[in-house]
C-alpha cells in the first residue's frame, strides 16, 4: 500500500514546476526520498538557501497536491538547502557569539511577543538536557503529571524526533484523528493531552530525516493540533542543542526551559551547553533538576551516591538559577515508566511523588509569576 501511495505521490509532485518554471522538482532531482507511513507523508524539496523564503509558495504547492492522493491523511514538506563547500550562509547566526551581551528585559519581553503563540495555550515549557540517558523523558512525564495532580490543564508535545518515549511513559497508542482540515486531535493519557510522532510512525522505524524535515515535523505537530485549552504545555526536548531546539527557543515564545542532569561533571558539561543555549536565545532557565541524585537499596533501604552528588545544586548556585529539586535513583521509578504508569500516577502518595509534585508547583509559579510581571502571558494567536 505505501508502495502504492508512494508512486502516485511522485506522479503529483511532477506536476510542480521547478524553482525558475522550468521542468518539474521530480525531473529536476529536486525531492527527497519520500517517507510514507499510514497515511503520513514526509519528504523534503532542495532549493538554494539564499532563494528559501522567496520558494515558500513552491512548497505549499506540493504539500497541496500530495494531501489530495487518495490515501493521504497528512503530508509534512519541508524546503532543504545544499550548500557549497566553502560558501557562507546567508542566513544570521542560529546564535549570538560567546561575547554577545544578553539583551535587557523589556527587548527580551519584546522579543517574545513577537513570536507567534498556539491557541489556547497560555504558556509553553521546554524540558532539555544537554546529553541523552539523564532521564528527561521520565522527568517530563511526571513533571506534566504532577502540574496536572496540582490542578492545571497540560499537555505534552514529544519533540524527540528520533527517539520518542513519551507514548510509552503515558501507555497511549494509536492514531490521532484528523479533524478536518489541517487540525489534528491529540491523544490523551491520565488527562494529559499528547502528541508525539510515535503515533504517526512504527515504533522500529528509524527516522531518517534532515535538519528541515525535523523542524517542519515538530511545526505541525506544535500548530496543528487542536491542543484546545491548556495551561502549559510542556515540551519534550531531544538531547543536545542543535536543529529542534533552536527551532522551538527562536520561534516558539516558551516562558522557559528546565534543565535536567545526573549529579556526575560529564553530565554536568553538557547541560552547561544546554543552559547557554537557552540564555543565548533569550529563554528563561526555569531551573535545574538532579536526576539520578542517589540511589535507595530496595533491600536495606540505605542511600549510595552512585553518580556523586550535588554536582546539579552546585552547578544551579554557580550560574545563579534556581534549584528545583533531587530525584534518587529506584527501581520503582524504572518499573513504572517502563510499565506506562508514571510514578505520579502509580504511587501518588508516594515520596517521589511528592518530589515531583513539588518541582511542579515552584515551575508553575515562576511562570505565572513571569507573565505577572510582564503583564501577560505567551501571545495567543489564532489562525485561520
Amino acid at each position: 500500500m505505501s508502495d502504492t501511495i508512494k508512486q502516485a505521490v511522485m506522479e503529483r509532485l511532477r506536476q510542480i514546476k521547478g524553482p525558475d518554471l522550468e521542468g518539474d522538482i521530480v525531473s529536476l532531482g529536486l525531492v527527497s526520498d519520500v517517507f510514507v507511513s499510514d497515511g503520513r507523508v514526509a519528504f523534503s524539496i532542495t532549493v538554494p538557501a539564499e532563494r528559501a523564503q522567496e520558494l515558500e509558495p513552491l512548497r505549499q504547492a506540493a504539500e497541496k497536491v500530495v494531501k489530495e492522493v487518495e490515501g493521504v491523511e497528512n503530508a509534512m514538506v519541508a524546503l532543504t538547502a545544499e550548500r557549497r563547500p566553502g560558501a557562507t550562509p546567508s542566513a544570521a547566526p542560529a546564535t549570538p557569539p560567546p561575547s554577545a551581551p544578553r539583551q535587557p528585559q523589556r527587548a527580551r519581553e519584546e522579543t517574545a511577543s513577537a513570536k507567534p503563540g498556539v491557541p489556547g495555550i497560555k504558556h509553553i515549557i521546554a524540558v532539555a538536557s544537554g546529553k541523552g540517558g539523564v532521564g528527561k523523558s521520565t522527568t517530563t512525564a511526571n513533571l506534566a503529571l504532577g502540574m496536572a495532580a496540582n490542578g492545571l490543564k497540560v499537555g505534552v508535545l514529544d519533540a524527540d524526533i528520533y527517539g520518542p518515549s513519551i507514548p510509552r511513559l503515558f501507555n497511549v497508542s494509536g492514531r490521532p484523528e484528523s479533524l478536518g482540515g489541517r487540525l489534528l486531535k491529540p491523544l490523551e493519557g491520565y488527562g494529559v493531552k499528547v502528541m508525539s510522532m510515535g503515533f504517526l510512525v512504527e515504533e522500529e522505524t528509524p527516522m531518517i530525516w534532515r535538519g528541515p524535515m525535523v523542524i517542519s515535523a515538530l511545526t505541525q505537530m506544535l500548530r496543528e493540533v487542536d491542543w484546545g485549552e491548556l495551561d502549559v504545555l510542556v515540551v519534550d526536548m531531544p538531547p543536545g542543542t542543535g536543529d529542534a531546539q533552536l527551532t522551538m527557543a527562536q520561534q516558539v515564545p516558551l516562558a522557559g526551559a528546565v534543565i535536567v542532569s545526573t549529579p556526575q561533571d560529564l553530565a554536568l558539561i553538557d547541560a552547561r551547553k544546554g543552559l547557554a543555549m537557552f540564555r543565548r536565545v533569550d529563554v528563561p532557565v526555569l531551573g535545574i533538576v538532579e536526576n539520578m541524585s542517589y540511589f535507595l537499596c530496595p533491600d536495606c533501604g540505605s542511600r549510595h551516591d552512585i553518580f556523586s552528588h550535588g554536582g546539579a545544586r552546585a552547578e544551579a548556585e554557580r550560574l545563579e538559577v534556581p534549584f528545583l529539586g533531587e530525584i534518587p535513583l529506584t527501581m520503582q521509578i524504572r518499573e513504572t515508566s517502563d510499565a506506562g504508569s508514571p510514578i505520579v500516577v502509580s504511587d501518588p502518595e508516594g515520596p517521589v511523588a511528592d518530589i515531583y509534585r513539588k518541582i511542579a508547583a515552584q515551575v508553575a509559579d515562576t511562570i505565572e509569576q513571569g507573565a505577572d510581571s510582564t503583564g501577560r502571558g505567551a501571545p495567543n494567536i489564532v489562525f485561520d
